[in-house]
């Protein structure tokens, strides 16, 4: 098979309704590496990057309250700042650049997906605007 490893995917093939920021970004700890009194933060295998992850809600109304709330790791040297949260609201959208996925079997048998990305952006609202303006002429 010609695929193997991360499966390189858009923000756009992942979120396609957007996603906002609904937790802190946090270090992945390494649990193989870790000990109680001293924890290891985990590496990405491929890059040897430090993993940080962040809870994000997908912006699909479709999904059932279960499933909207996923992490996403993002493979960085220093922890990664959130974009600003849009003044007024609750919530603060995200984008993630050069992201990965990777499916596996997880504990209860069900297929699931490890999304990695490399950089955490604010949303480009408008190069969006951009492209559909030129795609519409």
């Amino acid at each position: 098979m010609a695929l193997q490893g991360p499966i390189p995917v858009t923000f756009a093939m992942v979120f396609p309704h957007g996603c906002y920021i609904v937790g802190d970004v946090e270090a992945v700890k390494d649990f193989d590496a870790s000990t109680e009194k001293r924890p290891v933060q985990a590496r990405d295998k491929q890059s040897g990057e430090l993993v940080w992850q962040v809870p994000v809600m997908d912006g699909d109304p479709s999904l059932k309250a279960a499933q909207k709330t996923v992490a996403v790791k993002i493979l960085s040297p220093i922890q990664p700042t959130p974009p600003a949260p849009l003044p007024g609201s609750p919530f603060t959208p995200v984008e993630f650049d050069h992201m990965t996925v990777t499916p596996y079997v997880n504990q209860s048998g069900r297929l699931a997906y490890s999304i990695k990305a490399r950089e955490m952006v604010a949303p480009r609202l408008a190069a969006k605007h951009t492209a559909t303006s030129k795609d519409a002429a």
